[in-house]
This record gives C-alpha cells, sequence and structure tokens, in this order.
C-alpha cells in the first residue's frame, strides 16, 4: 500500500506506550503503524517525538465581554496560535449576548468561525438562562447536533446561577447525555470581600487575587459535586487551582460521584505575587480563579502525577493590556473589580507542561498525550481525535525535546499584546503540526490556509 504520507524517525507516543514506528496517513486518516511504509511523500523526523495533536478544551474565542470590551482573539489568530503551540482542535464556549437565545448565539458564532480556523474547533454552550426555550428547546436540540457539554458559572453577576438553576440545568444533561462543567467560586463570599476591601481602599489589582481566596473555591467545588449528586450526573470542576478544591474532588469520588477535573499552566507556574507590580502592571495576570502560592503549586503538581486530573487545558481567555478595549478598561485602575478577567495562554499550554511535566521527569510521555489530548478526545466525544492509533484523524505534532528558548511576545501568534511568561525558559517545543495529514505550522510559523473546522460530538464517553 502507497500512502499519502509516511512520517518516518520519530518516537511515536501511543495510548500508553511509546512506540518506534513509522505513521502512514491516506485520505487524511491514521492507514498504517508499521515498519517499511511506502509514501509519495515524506517526512523525515529523526530525533523528534510524534504526539497526538494538542486538544485544547477550555478556550474562550471572540466571546461577548462586556460593554466596550473586546477579546484579544478572533477565530483566526486563535486557531492560528492553537496550531503553533502544537494543538490541533481547541474547544471554545458560546456565550449567548443579551437578548440572544442559545441557539442564535451558535448560529452566530459557526459564522465567525467559518472559513478562519487553521485548527478544527468544537463548540462548548455556556447556560445563563433557565428560561423555557433555553431548557425545553435550545438545549436538547443543539446536543442533538453534537454540542454535548456545556458550562455554568457559580460566580461573575450576570452569569451566576443558583443551585437550584444549576440542578435544573444538570436534569437536562442527565436527560440528553450532556456533560455539565461548572465554574466553582462562591461569588457572594468574593462579592463580600471586594466591597470589604474597595472600603479600605484597596483596589490595585493584587486584591483581586486577595479576594477571591482558597475558600471561596473549595467551598464551591463541594457545592458542585454535590449538586452533581444530588442530580446524579457527571460533572467536570475546571480550572482547579489550589489543593483544598482537588480534596473537595477526591471526596466526591470517594462518595461515588462521577467527578472530572482540570488544570490549567497558570496553578503550576504562576503565584498571586505576579498581580503585585507596580501600577497597574499586575493586571496583566488577573484571571480567575486566581495564581496562588508556591504551595499550592505543588499540590496541583501532585494532582498531576497521581493522575487526580483527567484534563490539562489553558483557560486562554485574551485582552490587550495597553488598550481601553481590554485591560484597561474604563474604571479598571480605580478599582480590581472593573479587570477583564483572563490571560492569553492556548500556545504556550503545551510547551509549558512538556518542559516542566516531561522534560523535568514529572509525568511520563504517555501521561502528557492523555492530559492534553487523549482525554479531551475521550471525555468530550470527539471520537476521531486524540490519539496515533489506526483510523482516527491524522492531528500529528513534531517535537524536538532538546529545543530550548524562552516564551516571548515577539515570537507568538496570539491577539494579545502580551504573555504572562514574557521569558519562561521552555525546553521542548513542537515544530511540527498537522491537520488531518497537511502541515499548519512548521518551525514555529503558521502555514497553508484555513480547513479547520466545525466537529460535532458524540456522547461523552462519561455519561451512562
Amino acid at each position: 500500500m502507497t500512502h499519502d504520507l509516511v512520517i518516518r524517525g520519530a518516537r511515536v507516543v501511543c495510548p500508553g506506550v511509546v512506540s518506534e514506528c513509522e505513521i502512514g496517513i491516506t485520505g487524511g486518516r491514521i492507514a498504517t503503524l508499521g515498519r517499511g511504509l511506502e509514501g509519495r511523500e515524506e517526512i523525515d523526523a529523526a530525533g523528534l517525538i510524534a504526539m497526538p495533536g494538542g486538544i485544547d478544551s477550555h478556550v474562550h474565542i471572540s466571546q461577548p465581554s462586556g460593554p466596550g470590551i473586546e477579546m484579544a482573539d478572533d477565530f483566526a489568530s486563535a486557531t492560528r496560535s492553537a496550531a503553533c503551540g502544537g494543538n490541533t482542535t481547541v474547544m471554545p464556549f458560546c456565550l449567548p449576548e443579551d437578548g440572544q437565545t442559545l441557539r442564535e448565539a451558535v448560529t452566530a458564532y459557526l459564522a465567525k468561525a467559518e472559513g478562519q480556523c487553521l485548527t478544527d474547533v468544537s463548540f462548548h454552550l455556556i447556560v445563563k438562562s433557565v428560561d423555557p426555550v433555553t431548557l425545553g428547546q435550545d438545549l436538547p436540540a443543539l446536543i442533538a447536533q453534537g454540542m454535548t457539554s456545556f458550562k455554568v458559572f457559580m460566580t461573575y453577576q450576570g452569569m451566576r446561577l443558583t443551585d437550584a438553576e444549576i440542578l435544573q440545568v444538570m436534569d437536562v444533561a442527565r436527560e440528553q447525555g450532556a456533560l455539565t462543567m461548572v465554574h466553582a467560586e462562591n461569588e457572594d463570599a468574593i462579592e463580600f470581600l471586594r466591597d470589604k476591601a474597595e472600603r479600605a481602599g484597596d483596589i490595585q489589582p493584587l486584591h483581586h487575587a486577595r479576594t477571591r481566596p482558597v475558600p471561596v473555591e473549595r467551598e464551591a467545588t463541594h457545592r458542585a459535586t454535590t449538586l452533581a449528586e444530588v442530580a446524579d450526573v457527571p460533572v467536570m470542576i475546571v480550572h482547579v487551582s489550589n489543593g483544598a478544591a482537588l480534596d473537595e474532588i477526591r471526596r466526591a469520588k470517594a462518595r461515588g460521584v462521577k467527578v472530572l477535573s482540570e488544570t490549567c499552566p497558570q496553578y503550576i507556574t504562576l503565584t498571586a505575587d505576579d498581580l503585585d507590580r507596580a501600577g497597574f502592571e499586575g493586571a496583566k495576570w488577573v484571571c480567575s480563579p486566581p495564581p496562588r502560592d508556591t504551595g499550592e503549586q505543588a499540590a496541583i503538581w501532585a494532582g498531576l502525577e497521581q493522575g487526580a486530573f483527567d484534563v490539562f487545558s489553558s483557560d486562554h481567555c485574551p485582552f490587550r493590556f495597553a488598550d481601553t478595549a481590554g485591560k484597561d478598561a474604563p474604571g479598571a485602575r480605580a478599582s480590581f473589580r472593573n479587570i477583564p478577567n483572563g490571560i492569553p495562554g492556548v500556545e504556550t499550554r503545551l510547551p509549558i507542561l512538556f518542559s516542566e511535566g516531561v522534560t523535568k521527569g514529572r509525568i511520563s510521555l504517555t501521561a502528557f498525550a492523555a492530559l492534553t489530548a487523549g482525554n479531551h478526545a475521550r471525555i468530550y466525544g470527539l471520537q476521531d481525535k486524540g490519539a496515533i492509533a489506526v483510523g482516527k484523524d491524522a492531528d500529528i505534532v513534531l517535537w524536538d525535546p532538546e529545543l530550548t528558548r524562552p516564551i516571548t511576545q515577539e515570537r507568538l501568534h496570539h491577539g494579545s499584546d502580551y504573555t504572562p511568561w514574557e521569558g519562561f525558559e521552555v525546553t521542548g517545543w513542537p515544530v511540527r503540526t498537522l491537520l488531518r495529514g497537511q502541515t499548519v505550522m512548521l518551525d514555529g510559523a503558521p502555514v497553508g490556509t484555513p480547513a479547520g473546522t466545525h466537529v460535532a460530538r458524540t456522547k461523552p464517553e462519561v455519561i451512562a
């Protein structure tokens, strides 16, 4: 058999095993794993590692962010950045604007993505209303169309749902076979602390972190897992930042609750001290939950090493720093509460975890592949993605494990004007990204024309 493309010479990371095989690609899919393969084209990958294309299941692109506020990435820049960071699929959240139904929001998001994407995309939904149209019509219809996961918030005015409302949403998830994702922070406690800080004149960016302390995430995580237990549904707790919240997840699992968990690069590399910069500079690191301290970093690392986390995502939520439509929004310098929440990270997620995890011997290559691709595909119903295996899409990334260089804004491709990891030294970088067998990044630069599509998903594996 003559393949369209053969990749030779790489160490190949397959599910649970690292192989020395060649990869034969035909029709955009992996056709053969073996030796002595023939191909019309060949890639000499000697000295490199072949990984499944990264799946980042937590990104925000072109999302409504409040009056006058603009997210820094559209689908073109976000997926270009994703591809350059070794990703082949990203999963953005579809947020309805005020007065817009969920189905109308999906239609608008699909139009924004059409013809713009260098990687594949697959949408999560955001449920911010429990009206009859949303719960009785839109959610069931969109789940049937392959958008089989949605997110609810326990924080943010205009977004948060009450416990009773979350239970209603979870009930739809149970009936329709979808997965509920939860942003777990206690808004009432945060508001109490914010008001107290402002009365004391504590308005600098650092106080964003101080008014969202570990207990508000720990309590909300306990409540979210309890609600899932009551509703008898699986739940994904996103962007876990500390050991106490992870302990709540462990306890829920011990009770038999189906709890999945996610963490992000900011919780293993950044701290709240990053927000404590002169003037307004600390706004660059404002995100929720905020970075913690080195002790909590160690707790998150222990969770990664012990297999307590299912996925490692970026929570890419980019704003421009030097922009009144971004971090420097009206009122942001007057109070931390007005600083848009979020940091860029889709391009740096994989290199940071590879360098800090694989290169430093904390996790194996197969664990890295599972945390960054395989588990995302399994959990979210991306049945053709996430593994180098016969029959899967030929979404493959070639890594140079010896390449060492710092992260710098000038090398990145996102729409933001900064990176929170400026100067952070990384060993191990992706040097070629293939989407269904076509190269979309080579030596750190995007190539080719946008051929990414929206991927409908099957029922998540965790749904009984």
